[in-house]
């Protein structure tokens, strides 16, 4: 544990309860995209796998049980208590395209070819891309709601201060996890862009951030 990890751990669970704030004040699941939900959902399920077997510590076990709560909780108010609010037409990314490579490559990348390994290693490339139809969505529809837009712009600072967490480690205890280190890159990668027009304009004190619409 370090001050790097703990903070981005904190910066994760306050996006997660923006998100959530952010559906239940306004009864509405409008500019979220439910498949980016599910995929977090499958993303913390695959990889807490060992929640009752295998106890690191108190600390530990706690975030898993809470982010996996979390991550229901989400996924229940956007398809159940208030699926009439949700645009499925505008959430429109074919998330098989992302299960498909990631499924394959955790089977051929991993540390050790075991059943929990391999959906550990299949939650660390889920989770790197799980954002996309998120971003698709905004991308999709020209501008985001500053409360979805605060939701993103904390998730990318967990995984920006994970990747300090990872630097610091491997000059304090000489630890490197190449899996959880390129993925972490690649996810961090996809937040660049956004981070930019975050800065820029959201916190000019605009409501809402045009984006790009795609080509």
């Amino acid at each position: 544990m370090n001050i790097f990890r703990l903070a981005g751990d904190v910066s994760h669970i306050v996006a997660i309860i923006i998100l959530l704030v952010k559906i239940w004040r306004s009864k509405s699941c409008a500019g979220i995209s439910g498949k980016s939900q599910v995929l977090f959902a499958l993303v913390f399920t695959t990889r807490y796998l060992d929640l009752f077997t295998s106890v690191i510590s108190i600390y530990n076990t706690v975030m898993k049980v809470v982010f996996l709560s979390l991550a229901y909780a989400t996924v229940y108010l956007i398809y159940m208590r208030f699926r009439s609010t949700f645009n499925s037409e505008s959430d429109s990314f074919r998330v098989e395209f992302l299960l498909v490579p990631v499924a394959g490559l955790s089977f051929l990348e991993n540390y050790a070819f075991a059943p929990l390994e391999i959906l550990w290693t299949f939650s660390i490339y889920l989770e790197s891309v799980a954002i996309l139809p998120q971003l698709f969505m905004i991308t999709k529809t020209g501008e985001a709601e500053s409360i979805t837009t605060h939701y993103l712009f904390f998730l990318g600072l967990y995984r920006a201060l994970y990747l300090a967490n990872w630097v610091w480690r491997y000059h304090t205890e000489g630890f490197f996890d190449q899996i959880a280190v390129v993925s972490g890159v690649v996810q961090t990668i996809f937040y660049c862009d956004f981070f930019y027009l975050y800065v820029t304009r959201v916190l000019r004190g605009s409501g809402k951030m045009s984006l790009p619409m795609p080509i």
